[in-house]
């Protein structure tokens, strides 16, 4: 984690990259949506926020292992464990999205308008969906940096995972622009909770197989 974070802040074209994405992508859904047909409707402007949060998700940790040489992945096999390297791949992966996702809200919210009644559990939908995108992700980002092709790969592999993730962030999203009862987000939560720990928990054991190829 330490080697990713040092490398983040010597090298920040590659998160300033991801903040441009993100402001040029809100900006143009205002532009696009608000200007002409007024305020987004909730259900439009949940959807736009989830899909700009997804299409940043995969840009953002597609380079988690194709931006690593082969000599670097050798010496790394040689004095670490893979356990640890997915672990703290997916660690740096969900701080990553936790910050990109709450600027994305804040700039989201400012640009088009904020109809969040309940912020609280807003954020912790953000909280869940940011380590299900880096734990999914960063197993497939690993997959995907054994081919040529990795950004294609990704895309393919990456949306069967994220659709049923989506479509509960969604829903416990839309209850807290709507203020509804905690509660009957629980459901969801719990889901999505039990999809993460599913994915980490595969990850930690099926990882070793994918590092000695």
């Amino acid at each position: 984690m330490q080697k990713d974070f040092v490398l983040e802040w010597r090298q920040k074209y590659a998160f300033n990259g991801m903040l441009l994405y993100v402001g040029s992508t809100v900006f143009i859904c205002y532009l696009s949506f608000s200007l002409r047909f007024g305020a987004l409707e909730v259900p439009v402007w949940n959807a736009l926020y989830w899909i700009i949060l997804l299409f940043t998700a995969v840009n953002a940790i597609a380079k988690g292992f194709a931006q690593e040489s082969r000599g670097r992945l050798l010496y790394y096999y040689s004095v670490v464990s893979p356990q640890g390297v997915i672990v703290a791949k997916m660690l740096y992966n969900a701080a990553l999205m936790l910050v990109l996702a709450v600027l994305c809200f804040g700039f989201y919210a400012v640009v088009i308008g904020n109809p969040v009644q309940d912020v609280p559990m807003f954020l912790l939908t953000i909280l869940l969906g940011a380590l299900g995108f880096a734990a999914s992700l960063t197993m497939i980002s690993g997959i995907a940096a054994k081919t040529a092709n990795t950004g294609t790969l990704m895309a393919v592999l990456s949306f069967p995972v994220m659709v049923p993730m989506l479509l509960m962030l969604m829903k416990m999203s839309k209850n807290a622009i709507d203020g509804l009862d905690r509660s009957l987000s629980l459901d969801e939560g719990l889901v999505l909770l039990a999809i993460n720990m599913i994915v980490v928990t595969v990850s930690y054991i099926l990882f070793p197989y994918l590092w000695r190829s």
